[in-house]
């Protein structure tokens, strides 16, 4: 799982409970928003699309925002990687939106599972389970639109690159199993560049 992580990243580039759019203005909070996390950012931003729906890039069990200049991709596993690269606990990717073309290094990936009786927080469990070398993990009840969700925030430190950064995901239940919508980026300084266009994909979410 690393190295997809870290192939995507560079060619594009302990446990608490706890549409192609028209360039409107999005704006999930006041100018400056925190989450619970101790993270702030600005919260305003201009909104680039819809994906999720059926005649979009990512075909998905939910919809949400994405922002300006961010290109969303589905991603097609089936012979066209071993198993383990695009798989991570139980969910398996299914898009990833690109944050280059808007001048950042990272991602924000969708996982899909059809395994309809896992719960978010099992989802996550052992979504980061099956990342090596994690610490400060912390999870939150919240919502993904009006959906009931969980989120997870932690520290990881990647072999490959020598360095710790943030990363993130949240995890809903659906009629069609769980998603989980999750946030790297190269390092901390990316990832927290990118948290509006996470929170606008979060504050927007709904199902399909």
């Amino acid at each position: 799982m690393v190295a997809l992580a870290v192939a995507g990243l560079l060619a594009g580039c302990s446990s608490d409970s706890g549409d192609s759019g028209s360039g409107a203005k999005a704006s999930p909070g006041s100018s400056v928003s925190t989450d619970g996390t101790g993270d702030s950012a600005p919260a305003t931003v201009v909104k680039g699309g819809t994906v999720g729906a059926a005649d979009s890039a990512c075909p998905l069990p939910v919809t949400f925002d994405f922002a300006e200049k961010w290109k969303p991709k589905a991603v097609d596993l089936d012979g066209s990687a071993p198993d383990a690269l695009g798989k991570q606990g139980t969910v398996k990717l299914a898009c990833e939106i690109d944050a280059k073309p808007a001048g950042n290094i990272g991602f924000l990936r969708v996982w899909t599972s059809d395994a309809t009786d896992d719960t978010p927080r099992e989802v996550l469990d052992a979504f980061v389970a099956d990342k090596s070398s994690t610490k400060q993990v912390k999870y939150r009840d919240t919502k993904a639109g009006e959906i009931p969700a969980v989120e997870v925030t932690y520290l990881y430190t990647s072999k490959a690159l020598d360095e710790t950064k943030k990363e993130r995901a949240l995890a809903v239940s659906t009629p069609s199993g769980p998603v989980v919508l999750d946030l790297g980026g190269l390092d901390t300084q990316e990832h927290d560049e990118m948290l509006p266009a996470y929170r606008l994909a979060k504050e927007t979410m709904r199902l399909s």
